[in-house]
């Protein structure tokens, strides 16, 4: 069994992964994102954006340029590029913070690197581009490898999922990339039925035992909204229950819209949790 991880460097910050639970806040430059689509694809409302999850509390910033929301349309690498590359190197030249990028192209990855971005974000856990996984090794970059897949058909839902984050590890492990650089993403949303999102929510738990820290993303989607009856602008109450149950099973970080709300149900399920045991 992997030894856990407890601690990461990313983009020259150190995160202590086995204690806290820390926000990697959502910045989506594009037109047509589920929850957002063309509110930040400028320069400045991208960077107005970002300074305001900084200040309430965000300690990533997750780009994306190509939305992933269902049916979505899949735009060229290029263009993904066009749209977030220059927003990367913006927020890094103004700000101290590190940058993940929200793509499962390589050309995108490679570029947005090389804007400055310290992580990357594959929902596809480097099981769609093969250059993928090299490319995080050679740059020497953290990575979150989510959990996906293109069908529904599992036997044993919690223990599928499992198997299958371990072929995206076995990737990594192949290319070279750190143990100490990977976070996992069970994959809320994505190859999932809602009854296997509210599953797989309720034992995040059960995850830990691979010994990587944990993302959970959760964030306004569809899990939410089905279970409260409740549009995509409703869904902050929500999201905050999840957050609170990822922080009970430990997830090291959790990727949200509303970064002030979620900063506080972080601080208040933390002081809970430890300050039984004083």
């Amino acid at each position: 069994m992997q030894k856990k991880i407890t601690t990461m460097n990313i983009g020259g910050r150190s995160f202590d992964v086995a204690n806290h639970t820390y926000i990697m806040g959502i910045l989506n430059v594009t037109p047509d994102s589920f929850s957002d689509g063309g509110k930040f694809n400028d320069a400045d409302a991208a960077l107005f954006h970002a300074e305001q999850m900084i200040v309430e509390g965000a300690d990533i910033i997750d780009i994306g340029g190509e939305s992933t929301r269902p049916s979505y349309q899949q735009i060229t690498a290029q263009e993904e590029i066009e749209r977030t590359a220059p927003i990367i190197e913006l927020i890094k030249s103004m700000f101290d913070i590190p940058v993940s990028i929200d793509t499962y192209k390589s050309q995108v990855a490679e570029a947005a690197i090389q804007a400055g971005a310290s992580m990357v974000n594959d929902i596809w856990g480097l099981k769609y581009d093969a250059d993928m996984a090299g490319l995080i090794a050679n740059s020497d970059v953290a990575c979150c490898l989510m959990h996906n897949r293109n069908d529904l058909e599992y036997q044993d839902f919690i223990e599928d999922v499992k198997l299958d984050l371990k072929e995206s590890l076995k990737l990594a492990q192949g290319a070279g990339i750190s143990s100490d650089q990977i976070i996992l993403d069970p994959g809320i949303g994505f190859a999932k039925t809602y009854e296997h999102n509210l599953e797989l929510i309720c034992k995040m738990q059960q995850l830990q035992e691979l010994g990587y820290p944990m993302l959970l993303g959760t964030s306004r989607k569809s899990v939410v909204g089905l279970t409260l009856e409740l549009p995509v602008s409703e869904r902050v109450e929500g999201t905050l229950v999840t957050t609170v149950l990822g922080v009970m099973a430990h997830c090291a970080f959790v990727r949200v819209h509303d970064v002030k709300e979620n900063r506080r149900a972080i601080q208040m399920t933390e002081a809970i949790r430890e300050g039984w045991k004083k």
